[in-house]
């Protein structure tokens, strides 16, 4: 749209007139109270989910603010995201330092950071090879592209990745498709084929399920989205064993559960099963779009041109992802997440009489529980209410997925919150 725009200023609040050759929009900012401008319409926001109409300013540590000044503690963290916290000095650093240094050398070039953080993750992961993407969603693309090259070059053109119901790996047509959430099985038709979804933990519906068209078998060693879901050890070696039994590619889907957040460095190490691709996301940047995709070096099958992305490897991402797995290992987040969730854990275990809490479970800091009733949505709108951020990934779920800086006192203050939540809500059982 051709046009130009002016602007002035009365009291705390900013109009912006774009002038244009039909119209004359008038646009509001509030000041808010740290001086900044924000955009108090909505509307230019397209629609993809339903958020409250809280507005967040900032964040530092454990805690994060809204434009009105409200705290909220956070046990959400960025659905996982926030590894070292809000803020962290670490990211900050980090971002100062490589940004004065280089930002972007294309993808056509190797530079300093991609190098080093290569080298470290796949030291610490004991895979050979990365490929390192924005989205978990474009890493689990990656994982799916090399499993179905795999397929074409060993197993005479296989394509099919077997999956699992209640699992998820992202939004994009491939990875949703790959997701066993059955409503969406229509959405956005045609569904991308060479897809198969079986229940989870169940080796048998695994094996019926592997045919010659078979080129991997993908999964969440934890289910996150899906409500907190462990795999069982038994199931996971037997994965392991129908892999190799069939030629085929062993994929875990580690977006959530990897770089510490299940009480190790990452979830396979629970069961004492390597897969032969893992995908990181979400913590691996603490809050900086990164992730992750590594193999086994003999899988390193992909020819000049089959993958890639104008990020691939940004010097920017590269530095943060490094600096935040440093954190992470040095200060051996992965046993703190591990001390932390058993104690918290035990904490909800105390409730399960009195407020009718079912199925506690989960690994580390990545926790969920079944409620008596429905009332999910009903109970993260009240703990928001009271400066709380949790999530209910279904009506009758709670997830919680902290940072991993959390301490003791935040877990206190948490369950102060969620008691008289629960309490207020009678949900208290007779």
């Amino acid at each position: 749209m051709n046009g130009r725009s002016s602007f002035f200023e009365d009291g705390q609040f900013l109009y912006s007139v774009l002038h244009d050759y039909s119209y004359i929009r008038i646009i509001i900012h509030h000041i808010d109270a740290r001086g900044g401008l924000l955009h108090m319409s909505k509307e230019a926001i397209l629609f993809t989910a339903n958020r409250p109409e809280t507005i967040m300013s900032h964040g530092e540590g454990m805690r994060m603010w809204d434009t009105e000044g409200r705290e909220y503690l956070d046990f959400i963290g960025g659905w996982a995201v926030n590894s070292l916290g809000h803020s962290s000095a670490v990211v900050q650093q980090a971002l100062a330092e490589q940004s004065a240094r280089l930002v972007c050398a294309s993808p056509g070039f190797y530079n300093k950071p991609m190098l080093a953080f290569a080298e470290q993750l796949t030291a610490l992961s004991g895979f050979d090879r990365v490929f390192f993407g924005s989205t978990g969603a474009e890493a689990n693309e990656s994982a799916i592209k090399l499993a179905r090259k795999f397929g074409s070059v060993h197993r005479n053109g296989a394509f099919e990745i077997i999956t699992t119901l209640g699992g998820f790996h992202g939004r994009t047509l491939a990875t949703m498709a790959a997701t066993g959430k059955p409503h969406w099985q229509t959405l956005f038709a045609p569904k991308m084929p060479g897809f198969v979804h079986v229940p989870f933990n169940d080796i048998d519906a695994m094996r019926q399920a592997v045919s010659e068209r078979t080129c991997a078998i993908m999964l969440e060693p934890v289910q996150g989205e899906g409500g907190v879901h462990v795999a069982d050890p038994a199931y996971i070696a037997a994965l392991r064993e129908l892999c190799d039994e069939q030629g085929i590619l062993l994929i875990f889907d580690e977006i959530q559960t990897g770089l510490g957040r299940t009480g190790k460095l990452f979830a396979y190490e629970h069961y004492g099963v390597k897969p032969d691709i893992m995908t990181l996301g979400k913590g691996i940047g603490g809050g900086f779009p990164l992730s992750a995709m590594l193999t086994k070096a003999q899988y390193d099958l992909f020819e000049a041109g089959d993958q890639g992305g104008t990020y691939t490897g940004q010097p920017l991402a590269m530095a943060v992802g490094r600096a935040v797995v440093d954190e992470i290992v040095s200060r051996d987040l992965s046993s703190h997440a591990y001390e932390l969730g058993a104690y918290l854990k035990d904490k909800l275990q105390a409730w399960r009489v009195r407020f009718g809490l079912r199925n506690i479970r989960g690994l580390g800091l990545l926790l969920g529980f079944d409620l008596p009733e429905p009332s999910g949505k009903e109970i993260v709108a009240a703990c928001m209410a009271r400066g709380l951020l949790i999530n209910s990934p279904s009506p009758s779920v709670i997830r919680i997925m902290p940072p991993l800086i959390v301490t003791r006192e935040d877990i206190d203050q948490m369950l102060a919150t969620l008691e008289h939540v629960l309490q207020r809500l009678n949900l208290e059982q007779a």
